[in-house]
């Protein structure tokens, strides 16, 4: 197909070097031999009259000419892609689709198991791929390399579709031969122990600094890690206090040397969100998809979906 004398096949080659800015890898994601992806881009070259990647030093940079088409042009793919994906029916007793996932450690602990104890059941060829977030986790959507994001709110965009998923709260994790070994931390104390807190991608305030802003209070932080799970494991041998959701501290909750605790303070709800492009919206497997984490939610809410704790010793 062409678009006024464009091949519309280029297109995936203009959004695949425009991304990776490289000759070679762009070939190598696209499957075809680097001199197939070199005359791609003379092809594209010509049609735009513009060099579009340019030699700096040892890396290719774009040219104002593309970079400002790089959101349009992926916008066009991301929508072509979401039509040839999307399929009028879903049977997921037979389906082989792939789904990407990005969501943080605390999800894939607490949630995800049951999720895929149930896919296994009901759709046992579908494939699964879990993403890290990073800053600005959304823009994985846009980019059509994930399908859904699970996230609090505040790392959703607010130009694709969103539903919230589940309520979580606060709770304290210290060592079990620690001070607070008793079950009960006093406010006069938590506010003067170091406190231990998952620091989000974006490098703003902590998930827990936000839960205490409502109150005034200034956490105390001495240790940031990138993995919820980790920082359990980091309270053991100390006198700090970790501060982790109550669902993903009842997980971890076999491991040695470790007590859950409430805060001395109430605190508001930690909200998860669902968010997918809105391209997608009219996925039926995505829809499913969806539904199925909901569904597994609520089973782990009425206690017919087991979390399975860890053990670590």
């Amino acid at each position: 197909m062409r678009f006024k004398n464009l091949d519309l096949n280029l297109l995936a080659a203009l959004d695949t070097l425009i991304r990776v800015r490289n000759v070679s890898r762009a070939a190598e994601e696209m499957f075809i031999t680097q001199s197939a992806m070199s005359n791609a881009l003379g092809r594209l070259r010509d049609y735009f009259d513009d060099p579009l990647l340019i030699q700096v030093g040892r890396s290719m940079e774009l040219s104002p000419l593309a970079a400002s088409l790089e959101q349009a042009v992926r916008d066009i793919i991301v929508r072509i892609e979401a039509a040839v994906v999307s399929t009028p029916s879903f049977s997921p007793e037979v389906s082989n689709r792939s789904f990407s996932f990005i969501v943080s450690d605390y999800t894939v602990l607490t949630i995800m198991p049951p999720f895929l104890q149930r896919l296994e059941k009901m759709a046992p060829a579908i494939q699964i791929e879990f993403k890290p977030q990073q800053n600005h986790p959304h823009l994985l959507l846009e980019r059509g390399e994930a399908d859904l994001l699970i996230a609090p709110e505040v790392f959703c965009s607010t130009n694709h579709p969103m539903e919230p998923l589940l309520e979580d709260r606060l709770c304290c994790v210290v060592d079990a031969d620690g001070p607070f070994s008793t079950g009960v931390i006093s406010q006069a104390d938590f506010l003067s122990a170091g406190h231990i807190v998952m620091q989000p991608p974006n490098g703003g305030d902590s998930f827990a600094q936000r839960a205490f802003d409502h109150l005034g209070i200034k956490l105390r932080i001495e240790v940031t890690t990138y993995f919820f799970t980790s920082l359990p494991l980091l309270v053991r041998g100390s006198r700090r206090i970790g501060l982790v959701q109550q669902s993903l501290a009842h997980v971890l909750s076999k491991i040695d040397g470790i007590k859950i605790v409430e805060p001395p303070y109430p605190l508001p709800a930690l909200r998860q969100s669902l968010q997918w492009h809105s391209y997608r919206t009219r996925d039926p497997a995505l829809s499913w998809i969806r539904e199925q984490i909901h569904e597994t939610v609520r089973a782990i809410a009425d206690g017919s979906a087991v979390q399975s704790p860890a053990s670590v010793t």
